[in-house]
């Protein structure tokens, strides 16, 4: 049975679709005004999982992730960078494309653009007019009221005479109230990029955007909405109010968020200067041992993004991989169901990643205790390994991953380290232990791992 922690209610609860096995995700998508980090890759990778799991257990899933593909720092970006505004956003998208897919990230089914949806937009915003929700300023603005919302406020848990009590401004002559919101800003006269509307020329406020998509795409209900915790308030808290008001019939099921990416015990922002772009820190590491970083921890906590837990990551990353070293993975359907049922016991639970990769690395101890005295029955509990860890998106191609592990070296240094390891097993076979010893130190000036087993010596490099 499947428990998701709702930010809504803020506890964890059962999960029932509201239209039986079909499910309606929506998930924050990235503005496109850069390259991305390592908090989109911490969010897409999450929920990259939540959708690979629950589909796996049966449910038809509809992913839709939207594009902000316009917004102040994308126009004032592209005006540095003296580029096309489209051909600047195509850039950003396919760069953000390629990375999501080295981490392994599957595309959703449905990945919107902003820009196509401007006229849904302006229909959305007109019902808000109607509504008596929305009033345009006296600079020609579409503004949000948040007094015509009761219920503002309630899903972030904040009180609005605090939220006012806290602006660092006093005075706006614009608004009704400080809290209030932009759904269309009118164009400024040197600006280039602009939308007819019954307003006049201008273009989308941030929030209004995914109330517009989501009603395109889901009208009434969102099984789940998701994204990074940072979006919970404003962002959310304003979708959620002008989705309402839209259709009183909406309604969110679940909300979930996850967590921060601390960086030197901040929260990793660029105005702070300790951000990192997905595509540098690819350099260094394989997207596949940052997909495991990012598991790692569950995803509702803040994840602490250091060099130490990346070398941390990749090593036990590297383990598992060699535990599935030289064993051939064939189905039994008793060997290592103990390990599967209590795997998939811990993603019920909040898909609580951690857990399920202790489970993991138990199953790869036990597969190497039996590695050394009963090759054959390794092989069942390799194949459930292989099975469970790709259900995760890891462990998918273990034999290429091997292979690269031996392409660091020339064909003459390769035949130099196994002619060192048939000398030191045929020094153990005849209990020279000293010897033994010695063209071991000889094979680690070489940087490499030895794996003794009954019938052979297995080697690979360590990074």
């Amino acid at each position: 049975m499947l428990k998701i922690f709702n930010t809504a209610t803020s506890k964890k609860e059962v999960f029932q679709p509201i239209k039986n096995k079909k499910i309606n995700l929506y998930v924050c998508g990235v503005t496109v005004y850069d390259f991305c980090h390592i908090g989109h890759a911490r969010t897409f990778v999450v929920f990259d999982m939540i959708v690979r799991y629950l589909r796996l257990i049966g449910f038809q899933v509809k992913y839709v992730r939207n594009i902000t593909d316009i917004d102040d720092k994308i126009i004032l970006k592209s005006l540095k960078e003296k580029i096309d505004i489209n051909t600047f956003t195509n850039t950003m998208i396919r760069e953000m494309n390629k990375d999501f897919s080295l981490l392994g990230i599957s595309p959703p089914d449905e990945q919107p653009r902003v820009t196509n949806y401007i006229s849904d937009i302006i229909k959305v915003i007109k019902q808000l007019i109607e509504n008596k929700n929305a009033y345009v300023n006296n600079h020609g603005d579409v503004i949000f009221s948040i007094n015509s919302d009761s219920l503002y406020g309630t899903l972030s848990r904040q009180s609005v005479d605090k939220l006012i009590s806290g602006k660092r401004i006093t005075i706006n002559k614009t608004k009704q109230n400080l809290l209030d919101f932009i759904l269309w800003k009118k164009s400024k006269k040197e600006e280039k990029l602009f939308w007819d509307s019954p307003w006049g020329k201008g273009r989308p406020g941030w929030h209004i955007e995914c109330t517009a998509i989501t009603n395109s795409f889901f009208k009434d209900c969102i099984d789940i909405h998701g994204g990074g915790s940072d979006l919970l308030f404003p962002h959310h808290e304003n979708e959620i109010s002008q989705s309402r008001c839209l259709n009183k019939k909406f309604k969110v099921k679940f909300w979930m968020h996850s967590g921060l990416v601390i960086v030197k015990n901040q929260k990793m922002s660029k105005s702070l200067g300790n951000s990192f772009f997905l595509k540098d820190v690819l350099i260094k590491y394989k997207a596949e041992v940052l997909r495991f970083f990012f598991l790692s921890t569950h995803y509702r906590h803040p994840i602490y993004y250091t060099e130490e837990n990346l070398k941390k990551s990749q090593i036990s990353l590297e383990y598992l991989y060699m535990t599935l070293f030289n064993t051939k993975p064939i189905f039994n359907a008793v060997e290592g169901l103990n390990f599967e049922t209590d795997f998939y016991n811990a993603l019920n639970d909040d898909f609580n990643t951690p857990q399920a990769f202790s489970i993991l690395f138990k199953l790869a101890r036990k597969i190497n205790y039996l590695k050394k005295t009963n090759l054959s029955k390794s092989n069942f509990f390799a194949f459930r390994l292989q099975k469970l860890a790709g259900d995760l998106g890891f462990l998918l191609n273990a034999s290429q991953y091997l292979l690269q592990k031996k392409s660091f070296f020339d064909n003459q240094t390769i035949e130099r380290i196994e002619s060192l390891i048939k000398k030191r097993n045929l020094a153990r076979k005849l209990k020279l232990w000293k010897e033994a010893d010695q063209l071991r130190n000889e094979l680690m000036k070489f940087n490499i791992q030895l794996e003794d087993l009954p019938e052979k010596t297995l080697w690979y490099y360590k990074k």
